[in-house]
């Protein structure tokens, strides 16, 4: 089980950091949730001109509370940046292969930042056994040639896993723009653990896994919708070299 944050508009990286690390460590703690702390690594993906495909990546299997000040995130001016603090649900599931942000390669690259188990989504993807859930769960909710994820159809998927997992949520990031996921299967234990929350104000959107006081009061947060797919777009290219029309074919930029 993880903790997630994404913002985007205009703020600072050090401040959502900040945020991640304190949901990490339990200081910001108020849900009915198996685990408070998360020191399984962390992960984070962010808006980068000079990056491949306009989008820089840090992980590190360290908690992020000892290990943020060697990462790039904190000294950042960026538009877009998401956070993952990872609690690994299986002990056999440690180590940089298993580091959020999860990759694609490809022409379409994305990168996918999880929370949540789906033990059973191996099945839809006609594996006899699961490996790890998480990459299972981003390639079948992300289906190989994707350039978007459409919400009815996003939400159509996440209704056929089979029962037995406990939440979907999570990050998805393109060149083109990102997608935060918030579903949690009916049967959950710990429905409160998997809410999601959005701060909006007249310079940033923000939602988290957790209430950020650091970030604004708790009145000025509210749930985010459950059963619901965001888009958060950018108009232009992330990067000169790697421009994307709207339906996500790459596109030729002449200087």
């Amino acid at each position: 089980m993880c903790r997630l944050i994404v913002a985007t508009g205009d703020f600072r990286a050090a401040d959502i950091l900040a945020a991640a690390e304190a949901m990490s460590c339990g200081r910001t703690a108020d849900h009915d949730g198996p685990t408070n702390v998360h020191p399984n690594g962390w992960g984070a993906v962010w808006r980068q001109s000079d990056a491949p495909f306009g989008l820089g990546r840090h992980r590190d299997v360290r908690p992020l509370a000892e290990s943020s000040h060697d990462s790039p995130v904190p000294h950042l001016s960026t538009d877009f940046l998401a956070v993952h603090a990872r609690h690994a649900t299986l002990a056999k599931n440690h180590g940089p292969q298993f580091t959020h942000p999860l990759e694609r390669d490809g022409s379409f690259p994305w990168l996918f930042l999880h929370n949540g188990f789906q033990p059973t989504v191996h099945r839809l993807l006609g594996m006899e056994s699961s490996e790890f859930d998480s990459r299972e769960y981003f390639d079948y909710i992300v289906p190989a040639g994707a350039r978007r994820l459409d919400e009815q159809e996003t939400l159509d998927r996440l209704n056929a896993i089979p029962r037995g997992g406990s939440s979907g949520n999570a990050i998805a990031v393109n060149p083109y723009g990102a997608y935060v996921i918030h579903w949690t299967s009916p049967d959950t234990m710990a429905p409160r653990y998997f809410g999601m929350f959005r701060l909006q104000t007249e310079r940033s959107l923000v939602i988290s896994s957790e209430v950020i006081p650091d970030l604004a009061p708790a009145d000025h947060w509210e749930p985010l919708k459950p059963d619901s797919v965001t888009r958060i777009p950018w108009t232009t290219g992330s990067s000169p070299h790697n421009r994307y029309d709207l339906e996500g074919a790459p596109t030729h930029a002449h200087d």
